[in-house]
């Protein structure tokens, strides 16, 4: 998901050029990482909300 977004959203501001590749590259390096640790703590918040909805 983080390499999609961050293909679209470097395109969307910067369009595609030589330097289009080494753009997405630099801000995808800064992304995934965050995408992550973002995951690693919202998702077991989310759990328990679904899990008392769903009960």
């Amino acid at each position: 998901m983080s390499f999609m977004m961050t293909l679209l959203i470097t395109y969307i501001n910067t369009g595609f050029d030589k330097d289009y590749f080494n753009r997405f590259m630099t801000a995808w390096s800064v992304s995934f990482p965050v995408a992550m640790i973002a995951t690693s703590i919202v998702a077991p918040i989310v759990k328990k909300i679904v899990d008392k909805i769903t009960k």
